[in-house]
């Protein structure tokens, strides 16, 4: 699956310290834990314990985890919709991503110079959001109106009905747009949904805000004012918020996995804050992992959510898809309750499914095919 997360914020907020995070944690592992693929791109694993559990079931020589890629956008300034500062190459390459990783400053340090907001603060995370938030809506809003006059002429005749449906879903966006707000904030139906895709909307594309916090404050998120006010305006976009010191993701990237660990439960946390933004980001994808399991290999694979299982298949070879006869599955869940393949087999728990089965997290599939 070869979907990727950008990841964006004003200057100052601890956006390239959390990527130089990413880009370098792992680097010595041997299976491509974390690498650097372009100047600007990261691929991450992502930890999943259940391999771990699979390796020993099956005596596996080989584990093989499922990866992430994040893309380091260029900076933003105001005026950015109009091509300030490199702000036609971020708008550019946000279009490219599925979706946003916004990270906002939420600590306070007098070395770091920023610009007053207008009530004297030099720490003001809701007007770092906005800041973004309105090139974001300024730039769809252009693109809208763009649209918006040709479609419309199409659509008085009301003889075209995939204009009019167009036209419709555009007023409802230009409106909102309009207000100043995003168009993630707006609930469409299925056939909107598809309209709306089609549109390439920056405001469209799913966010996760990372609160970058302070070493001092990481272990005890609930008590910092500013993770409050990020959480309270992500509440209205339906978003979530993952809180990381993203300096001390950067300090522990290159400690064995044993010494972070034991950092990490030094501060009171039980993992690391890229493993958590990393799941939270290959989830607010829609993403899922399915698993093939045996002597030679276990392995974690991606799959998009309502998948069936011959696109399945075809993720790990062509042929599968093409020749797909059935998917033999077995749920993880049902394999630790039995302890082994042969248990679940005897329970009447092994399935054999076909070309309509949708695919589960946590599926362990076997797929027989025919070309």
């Amino acid at each position: 699956m070869s979907l990727t997360a950008g990841i964006i914020g004003l200057p100052n907020v601890g956006k390239s310290t959390l990527f130089n995070a990413i880009t370098r944690a792992g680097a010595e592992a041997a299976n491509y834990p974390f690498a650097t693929i372009d100047p600007n791109v990261g691929v991450v694993e992502l930890p999943d314990s259940r391999l771990d559990i699979l390796a020993k079931i099956y005596n596996t020589k080989k584990v093989v985890h499922t990866t992430f890629e994040f893309t380091d956008i260029a900076g933003i300034v105001k005026g950015a919709s109009k091509g300030e500062g490199l702000g036609n190459k971020f708008l550019a390459n946000i279009r490219e991503v599925d979706a946003i990783i916004h990270v906002v400053r939420a600590f306070d340090d007098e070395s770091v110079m920023r610009e007053q907001n207008h009530e004297g603060a030099f720490v003001d995370p809701i007007s770092d959001i906005e800041t973004i938030n309105f090139e974001l809506i300024l730039a769809d809003l252009e693109s809208v109106n763009k649209r918006y006059e040709r479609v419309a002429k199409i659509a008085k005749t009301k003889t075209d009905k995939v204009a009019v449906a167009e036209f419709n879903v555009l007023q409802k966006i230009k409106s909102v747009l309009e207000e100043g707000k995003s168009v993630r904030t707006i609930s469409f139906d299925e056939e909107e949904k598809k309209i709306v895709k089609g549109l390439f909307l920056l405001s469209s594309k799913p966010v996760l805000y990372v609160a970058n916090v302070s070493e001092d404050e990481v272990g005890v998120p609930a008590s910092i004012e500013y993770v409050k006010q990020i959480c309270d305006f992500a509440t209205t976009e339906n978003s979530e918020v993952v809180v990381i010191s993203a300096k001390i993701e950067e300090e522990i990237a290159d400690l064995a996995e044993e010494d972070k660990k034991e950092f990490l439960e030094s501060i009171g946390l039980e993992k690391s804050g890229i493993d958590e933004l990393t799941h939270a980001a290959y989830h607010l994808l829609g993403l899922s992992t399915f698993l093939t399991a045996g002597e030679k290999e276990c392995r974690a694979w991606t799959f998009k959510q309502g998948m069936k299982a011959p696109q399945m298949a075809g993720i790990i070879h062509t042929d599968f898809e093409r020749g797909f006869i059935r998917a033999v599955t077995i749920s993880f869940d049902d394999l630790i309750k039995y302890g082994s393949e042969k248990a679940v087999r005897e329970a009447g728990r092994l399935r054999e499914e076909g070309k309509d089965y949708v695919g589960q997290d946590g599926d362990i599939m076997e797929f027989r095919f025919n070309v």
